[in-house]
This record gives structure tokens, C-alpha cells and sequence, in this order.
């Protein structure tokens, strides 16, 4: 269970016009991301049988692939739904030895994860609230506006910093968003609270997007504004 067409990238321009469907793979979950960027990710900045950590992790794309490249890993989350869903797109066989753990709990908070124990993050934030996966989990920043996003992700970013590896990488993607014709750079401000808690950046990747379910809508009232068509992949690095 595998891409036919995969190829490791190895530039900072990543574009993926199929979002991918091997394994248990598919686009039914909202903002989830492509299989490719955590496949890349994985098998660029990790080792198997490594400890994968992903955080927010929605149907559970990153742990699917962690499973298929032989990489132990544990997906957190706050929606019980996310969780399930998880679990079901895990439930396949495959000769692999990894072992792969799903737990509610909330990316602010990972007391139960031991201080540097932790290979590779690699997980997909909500891009603050443009999409709301609960509706009274309190936790759950996908309720949080622009701002109140931004205080909890420098949260987020301490736990991430404690609980990696010295010398290991945390990767994250995130897009910027518009409100009522205003730009707001969350992807920039993102970036700028890792490096605030001490990481290296390593590098900034430019992800095209392509198939986005909205893009039909705007284009017939598109008369002020350039649809927003990339998203960043940052990967950090903590120091030695």
C-alpha cells in the first residue's frame, strides 16, 4: 500500500494535483492534508521504528503513513470524533512492527509525553477558526479567533520544544487566511512564535494548493482579491 507516482521532493515548491487514496486514504475528512506532505516529511527527517509525534491529528493521515513506513507514532486530539475516525483508517494489516497509539488530549498540555522523547513532529494545526471541528470542546483551538489562536499556539510550541529530541525536527503546515477582504498572515505569525521558543528553522516549503472546495464560489465574486492558492511547510530544528 503505497503511491505509484511518489517521489521524494527536494526542492522548496511542493505541488501534489492528486491529493492521494492508497492505503485508507481520502479527502472525506475537512482540511486534512495530503498524504504526500507527511510521507515526505516522514521519510526525509525520521528513521523507522523512530517516535513520530502528531498532536492535531484530525482522520489520522500522518499516522496511516507512519504505520506504512515502519515508524512508531502517537496521535493526540481533543474531538473524541477525530479519534474514532482515526482509529478506523488505521485498521488495516500490513507487515510492519510499529507501534501506533491514538489518545484524547489537548497539544497545549502533553504531560503524559516524556521530555525529549520525541523523533519528529509532523502534524497539521487548524488554521485557526476558517474551520471548526467541534462545538463546545473548550480546548479545541479550531473555535479560537486569529488572536486568541496565536496566545494558545505559543503553547504549543513550549510542549512541542520539551518533548522533541535534541538535534531532532519539528514540522508543521499552516496557510494564511482572509476575513472580509483583510489579509491576516497566520502562516508568518506562526512561524515567528517557534522561532520565539528557541528553534532553528530549517526550512520554509511553498505547498500549491489544488481542488480546494471553495475556490469556484470566489472565483465568480472575485473582484478585489486574489484567491489564496499556497500554504507553508515549516520545518524546525532543535538545537543540540
Amino acid at each position: 500500500m503505497k503511491p505509484e507516482d511518489f517521489s521524494l521532493r527536494c526542492t522548496t515548491l511542493w505541488s501534489f494535483r492528486e491529493r492521494g487514496d492508497w492505503a485508507t486514504h481520502s479527502g472525506r475528512y475537512r482540511g486534512n492534508w495530503s498524504p504526500y506532505v507527511p510521507r515526505n516529511l516522514i521519510l526525509r527527517y525520521s528513521k523507522e521504528r523512530e517516535w513520530v509525534l502528531d498532536q492535531f491529528v484530525g482522520s489520522g493521515t500522518t499516522l496511516v503513513e507512519a504505520k506504512l513506513l515502519n515508524r512508531n507514532a502517537i496521535g493526540i486530539d481533543v474531538n473524541e470524533k477525530a479519534l474514532q475516525i482515526s482509529k478506523s483508517n488505521l485498521n488495516f494489516q500490513i507487515d510492519s512492527n510499529s507501534k501506533i497509539f491514538t489518545k484524547l488530549g489537548n497539544a497545549t498540555n502533553l504531560s503524559f509525553i516524556k521530555s525529549e522523547s520525541i523523533d519528529l513532529i509532523c502534524t497539521h494545526p487548524p488554521y485557526a477558526n476558517i474551520i471548526r471541528y467541534s462545538k463546545n470542546v473548550e480546548e479545541d483551538l479550531s473555535l479560537l479567533c486569529y488572536k486568541d489562536f496565536l496566545v494558545r499556539l505559543n503553547k504549543v510550541a513550549e510542549e512541542a520544544f520539551r518533548i522533541l529530541k535534541a538535534g531532532k525536527y519539528c514540522s508543521f503546515m499552516i496557510g494564511d487566511i482572509r476575513r472580509k477582504g483583510v489579509y491576516y498572515p497566520l502562516g508568518m505569525e506562526a512561524l515567528r512564535v517557534f522561532r520565539d521558543k528557541e528553534f532553528e528553522l530549517k526550512e520554509i516549503i511553498i505547498k500549491e494548493q489544488h481542488n480546494c472546495r471553495s475556490t469556484e464560489k470566489w472565483r465568480d465574486k472575485n473582484n478585489n482579491f486574489l484567491l489564496i492558492a499556497h500554504e507553508y511547510i515549516f520545518v524546525f530544528k532543535k538545537p543540540l
